[in-house]
């Protein structure tokens, strides 16, 4: 069974311009709201945009 997912939080919460995205972690408000209900399943989607938009 996989671990956990973890927060992707690196304790730099500020807003991008447009006010959608947390510059520090990549999240969207949604996602960092929903962060602490989200299934599994859900943060590894997450982390999956963030990890292809990272790769960008």
């Amino acid at each position: 069974m996989p671990a956990p997912v973890s927060t992707p939080c690196v304790s730099i919460c500020t807003l991008d311009a447009s006010r959608q995205h947390c510059t520090g972690c990549g999240r969207t408000l949604h996602e960092i709201g929903a962060w602490s209900t989200m299934s599994e399943t859900e943060r590894r989607a997450v982390m999956a945009r963030l990890n292809r938009e990272a790769g960008q």
